[in-house]
């Protein structure tokens, strides 16, 4: 499974099925394969995929599934919607990689989690991935910190996708909570008209990754 190139992983990715009734209080937007490749393919050339991997608000489970397809052997994919874990479980069986995934629900929001990984050296044990709401919407304002305070509560590394302008914010926080940022890039994060407030046919939001290592 290891040893894929990131061209490669993006094209097996484009099989991923997006929702066909997407939730707008939740953001729920298809990753682009490309921006998944990437993050997959970077961690493992940083040997990150040795580690549980967790995809927190997996969606479509397209972060998930390219972990797995990457070559880690372990990897959860948990979301409060049951409706998007049941896709997410047939794109992971689309591409081969069901033996390797599993899924949970439960609100990324809120602590703690009905999980836990553990070793003899740290009680963060895990590779947190992560695309959590951007915060276009009222009700989800700040979305993108809880998703960092629970991959801070998880994981020795996390790679997480933000909206344009967020370094400062990432680096902040991460620095408050003992970690570092030791990647960052931008990346194009297209999306195709889906929502009534959308005017047009489709977009392209300039999105930033960040990956965070974890004290």
């Amino acid at each position: 499974m290891a040893g894929r190139s990131r061209r490669t992983l993006a094209r097996e990715l484009e099989s991923i099925a997006d929702f066909e009734s997407p939730s707008p209080s939740l953001e729920q937007y298809l990753t682009p394969p490309e921006i998944a490749a990437h993050i997959a393919h970077l961690a493992g050339l940083q040997d990150d995929l040795e580690r549980p991997v967790v995809d927190l608000g997996t969606g479509t489970g397209m972060l998930a599934t390219a972990a797995a397809l990457a070559g880690a052997g372990q990897v959860l994919g948990v979301d409060l919607d049951s409706d998007a874990l049941a896709l997410a479980r047939e794109n992971a069986a689309r591409v081969g990689v069901a033996s390797q995934t599993d899924w949970i629900r439960a609100d990324v929001s809120r602590q703690p989690l009905p999980f836990s990984f553990s070793s003899a050296r740290s009680s963060q044990s895990a590779t947190v991935l992560s695309n959590p709401p951007f915060g276009a919407q009222r009700g989800n304002r700040h979305a993108d910190r809880e998703f960092l305070e629970t991959a801070r509560s998880l994981a020795s590394v996390s790679y997480t996708i933000h909206n344009e302008g967020s370094q400062e914010f990432v680096e902040s926080y991460a620095a408050d909570e003992g970690g570092t940022v030791t990647h960052a890039f931008r990346a194009a994060f297209p999306i195709e008209r889906r929502f009534e407030f959308h005017t047009a046919e489709s977009e392209e939001l300039a999105a930033e990754v960040f990956r965070v290592e974890w004290e």
